[in-house]
């Protein structure tokens, strides 16, 4: 079976987002914040907003691969964060905005990268076997 560059660009995409969007549910879950639609814009949408302007710059799916990944990742995830400061004001004190920052770079890349691992491993373009 082969997998065509469009189809694999756009899962790609939708995968990252599920990934930044796990971080966001499992810190809400974590901070005992309920998972809501509000908590949900406040802690993944100022990072998917930077990731989805930065990707196409960064060529994240036009050739995907790690070293077109961690530029991505690092300027989505510190733009998002300074975003979510400027739009929401949290975290409130800005001595906590460093510790937040490291959790959420070491958080996202965790988890950007064992899917990224998963997609390698499942979405490889095979050539069809000649004889089948």
């Amino acid at each position: 079976m082969r997998v065509s560059p469009r189809s694999t660009r756009l899962v790609l995409a939708v995968g990252d987002a599920v990934a930044i969007v796990l971080f966001a549910v499992i810190g809400l879950m974590s901070h005992d914040e309920g998972v809501t639609v509000g908590g949900l814009a406040r802690n993944a949408v100022p990072i998917l907003i930077v990731w989805f302007a930065a990707a196409p710059v960064l060529g994240t799916y036009r050739r995907p691969s790690l070293g077109t990944l961690l530029p991505a990742w690092a300027v989505s995830v510190i733009g998002g964060v300074l975003l979510r400061k400027l739009v929401f004001g949290r975290p409130a004190d800005i001595g906590d905005l460093p510790v937040f920052l490291a959790v959420t770079l070491a958080v996202t890349l965790a988890f950007l990268l064992a899917w990224r691992g998963i997609a390698a491993l499942t979405l490889k373009r095979q050539v069809p076997a000649p004889f089948s």
